[in-house]
């Protein structure tokens, strides 16, 4: 065969192959397509299900919430928390990617962390700060270091009450809110025991005492939403400073507050018992008005009365930390079938399968608290016609962490 010849013989071939590689790379970009399209999480862990949701709707994690440019805030801190939780189980290094990435674009190579204001003093502000434990022992990075330390000169200066107590923020002067122990105490817990300076336990678990001492109601046993110690706001009352009402999401901030910072009070720690005490005396409060579904309601105290609705926040934080209770020998596992109720309650009741295979967690109230501008009175008006947003975080997040406890 002349040379020629050869030469368009291999010609051919390799155009032939080509094509070939390029309609089978064609194939598998279609099938990942369909892949997306269609996601077929149904069958897998609830916990999976979530996060693989929030994953396709959200590709980076500075997204969540609907989010267009990267913030810290307790939201992602929070769903992301639980992402790190998830990867313990899976083994899905997938997991602790998507939480790395989020803190390698907020923080600093100096400690710093992008749109975070330390004289804010917000406690809020506080929670985030959760992952960089992981993220700092596993990249060993000192930039997270540096940023830890940060939050914890936060916490050195925060504005207290009186007698202790962290105020909400700077600008809610006075104020506890049972959201702010969620924020707060678990970091503090985890870098007191990190970092050397367990000592600070006493006032991790001083916050607490707080709470139970000026927000409890004698009757319910249940917690006020907040407590104003000078009670100059509108809405607290002018005897004991608490605020009008119940509210099922901040129950459930303070009940997984109480099981995750138990996470580092070792066994003969003198406020461990106190502690658990707690944890014990609103699981038992929060019982009676469990609906039937094994939902709660948004004002929980208020049933059925028009405008109120079942809420998914509260209840998956309610699931989370009674399960998370029971597991750790904080609760009596007769508890156990609450969490497995409410958490039955969630995915019979609110959780809706979309057409691409993900999961929508309906029914989240989402965002509610006290005074402020626009006033926030904490009544009961006021709190069930907050807006609802579907899948907002505070539910999203909890709701994997509740799967997992209870390995549904």
């Amino acid at each position: 065969m002349k040379k020629s010849s050869v030469f368009y013989a291999v010609l051919i071939l390799f155009i032939g192959l080509s094509s070939s590689c390029k309609q089978s790379a064609k194939q598998e970009s279609q099938e990942d397509k369909a892949v997306t399209e269609n996601m077929s999480l149904e069958g897998k862990k609830w916990s999976v299900q979530m996060a693989e949701s929030i994953r396709h709707r959200f590709p980076e994690g500075y997204q969540i919430d609907d989010r267009t440019t990267a913030k810290w805030d307790y939201v992602h801190g929070l769903v992301l928390k639980a992402f790190l939780d998830l990867e313990i189980v899976t083994d899905s290094v997938a997991y602790y990617d998507y939480v790395a990435d989020y803190a390698d674009q907020l923080v600093n190579e100096d400690g710093s962390i992008e749109t975070y204001t330390l004289d804010d003093y917000n406690i809020d502000m506080i929670n985030a700060g959760k992952l960089l434990f992981e993220v700092y022992e596993r990249s060993g990075n000192e930039k997270y270091l540096k940023a830890m330390q940060l939050l914890r000169k936060q916490l050195a200066e925060h504005p207290r009450t009186s007698q202790g107590g962290f105020w909400h923020k700077k600008r809610y002067p006075s104020q506890m809110w049972l959201d702010g122990l969620y924020m707060g105490a678990p970091f503090y817990a985890q870098y007191a025991v990190t970092f050397g300076d367990p000592e600070n336990l006493n006032d991790v678990a001083r916050q607490f005492e707080l709470i139970q001492e000026h927000a409890i109601d004698p009757e319910t046993q249940l917690l006020y939403h907040g407590w104003d110690e000078s009670k100059e706001q509108q809405w607290a009352d002018q005897e004991t400073g608490v605020s009008p009402n119940f509210w099922s999401r901040s129950l459930g901030w303070y009940m997984m507050a109480l099981v995750d910072v138990l996470d580092y009070f070792p066994e003969e720690h003198p406020k461990r018992k106190e502690l658990i005490s707690y944890l014990q005396q609103l699981t038992e409060a929060l019982i009676p008005y469990q609906h039937e579904s094994g939902l709660w309601y948004q004002v929980p105290t208020m049933g059925d009365k028009e405008g109120n609705y079942l809420e998914a926040s509260g209840s998956s934080m309610f699931a989370y930390a009674i399960a998370k209770g029971v597991n750790k020998g904080y609760l009596d596992q007769r508890y156990k079938a609450v969490a497995n109720k409410a958490f039955d309650g969630l995915t019979q009741e609110l959780i809706v399968r979309n057409d691409d295979g993900t999961i929508t967690l309906t029914q989240v109230c989402a965002v509610a608290g006290l005074g402020g501008d626009p006033y926030r009175d904490g009544s009961f008006e006021y709190y069930v016609n907050e807006r609802q947003k579907d899948n907002d975080p505070k539910g999203t997040g909890p709701f994997i962490m509740a799967a997992l406890q209870l390995d549904r």
